[in-house]
């Protein structure tokens, strides 16, 4: 089980839509969060308009609904207030599924913001079922005010009055942030699709209910701006796993310009990951969704060679220094700066991708940064095969013996073969489960490890080579 935390919201308000001065108002109430002047208990980050009030509304509520769903064995509703990141240009909205195999992100770009300056810092901002009601009645064409974070400076301290909230948050899904990003960076656009012909697919999809969670997997070819369904996967074809998860879509279609899927090039006969980017106007809303809806993004294993071999841990405390919120991080610019490969800046982008750190904006190709109050440690201290890799060296448990090792004690021993390409396979049950789907097992980055210290790696170990 995974270990949880507990996370205290503190707002100044409620988060609603108001009468003002400006007419409507939306306001998003902010709770602590991280700015470059540091800690703060409710920042501000933007007064101004939204340019299309109706798509804006739609989209958030889209991303409200995602982080108050549980896709697999439904039940009761999660409670996670979304991440909010102002850059200076856009603002960025983020949230996971209860069951974290869903992840919703909704980038409100310079063109749909309007008579304001957008700040720079993270923060959770207050959803609330007032206000996912209010945001089901907005429509029309009138400007729709918007503003994040307290009304004043002083609002903060009025009577000491503060509207507050204490959820468990599960490790999971701060692991899950840092997962995402790196499966989002192995993607490519795979199709473009007309918004009419998305929404009519998503309505062909069963609907998810109390009773069932998602179980559909879809493979469909792209042809044109149309998706057509075919029975397995096919060259071209992508998959869909858990496909209903996408329906919640269904009402922002009406207000898209585009949509777009992104997926690894090669396809397994197994489910993938797969992401939906609907474009609306000065808006993006993206979905991405896990290789399958009883799969968490926490477990799929994507940062565990980095965080266990290399100097990627080092390079990123030097990383950290050259980044401050900025919409879209030049990695060539970056390893200049720093004296590093774009390799292993990469991985110092995984490493500080597990504490929250670093995403990946599938439209712009470029990682992003936000600061969550989290370490990298935090999520490498609940990572088991981490965890069981790290005992096994400690313990002198990897023999290396050519490109074979042996990991484990006496009858306990399992055997790790490295390929010619630098692929490394493993005889316990684990791996022969997952064929390296979701990631190395523990003896894999044992091997790893000490290899790394046999060349002058991170890693240190006691190992034993065989004659």
């Amino acid at each position: 089980m995974s270990a949880t935390l507990s996370q205290h919201y503190a707002y100044a308000d409620a988060s609603a839509v108001r009468e003002s001065a400006y007419g409507r108002s939306l306001a998003l109430e902010t709770s602590g969060g991280a700015t470059p002047g540091g800690e703060q208990a409710n920042p501000r980050f933007f007064d101004g308009f939204l340019t299309a009030p109706a798509s804006a509304a739609t989209a958030l509520l889209a991303v409200a609904d995602v982080a108050a769903t549980r896709y697999y064995r439904p039940g009761s509703a999660a409670s996670l207030d979304p991440v909010l990141t102002a850059n200076g240009e856009s603002l960025r909205m983020e949230s996971f599924s209860g069951c974290c195999g869903v992840y919703a992100r909704l980038d409100v770009l310079a063109p749909g913001l309007d008579g304001g300056n957008v700040g720079h810092g993270t923060t959770n901002v207050d959803i609330n079922v007032p206000l996912r009601q209010a945001l089901a009645k907005l429509g029309g064409l009138d400007p729709l005010h918007l503003r994040v974070g307290p009304e004043g400076v002083e609002a903060t301290t009025f009577d000491g009055h503060f509207v507050e909230k204490k959820v468990p948050l599960p490790q999971r899904w701060l692991r899950g942030f840092a997962e995402a990003q790196v499966l989002g960076a192995g993607f490519a656009l795979r199709a473009e699709v007309a918004p009419a012909q998305a929404a009519a697919f998503l309505r062909s999809l069963p609907r998810l209910t109390l009773g069932s969670g998602a179980r559909t997997t879809r493979w469909v070819a792209p042809t044109g701006p149309t998706l057509r369904p075919v029975s397995r996967r096919a060259p071209g074809a992508i998959c869909l796993p858990g496909a209903e998860r996408l329906t919640g879509l269904i009402p922002v279609l009406r207000h898209a310009t585009g949509v777009r899927l992104y997926a690894p090039e090669t396809a397994k006969d197994e489910g993938m990951a797969v992401a939906c980017e609907v474009g609306l106007p000065g808006m993006r809303l993206t979905l991405l969704l896990s290789p399958s809806a009883s799969r968490g993004f926490s477990g799929e294993g994507g940062v565990l060679d980095d965080l266990a071999t290399g100097p990627a841990a080092g390079d990123a405390d030097q990383v950290a220094e050259l980044i401050s919120w900025e919409p879209a991080l030049d990695i060539a610019v970056l390893a200049a700066q720093a004296g590093l490969t774009p390799e292993r800046v990469r991985a110092a982008f995984t490493v500080l991708g597990t504490s929250g750190q670093i995403g990946y904006d599938l439209a712009e190709q470029a990682y992003f940064h936000r600061h969550l109050p989290y370490s990298a440690g935090d999520a490498e201290a609940c990572n088991p095969r981490l965890r069981g890799a790290r005992i096994l060296v400690a313990q002198g448990a990897v023999r290396l013996d050519g490109a074979l090792a042996w990991v484990g004690k006496d009858d306990h021993a399992h055997m790790v073969r490295v390929d010619d390409t630098g692929g490394a396979s493993c005889t316990c049950p684990w791996w022969a489960r997952h064929q390296g789907g979701r990631g190395p097992c523990k003896h894999v980055l044992a091997t790893g490890m000490v290899r790394g210290a046999g060349t002058g790696g991170a890693a240190t170990a006691t190992t034993a080579t065989t004659s």
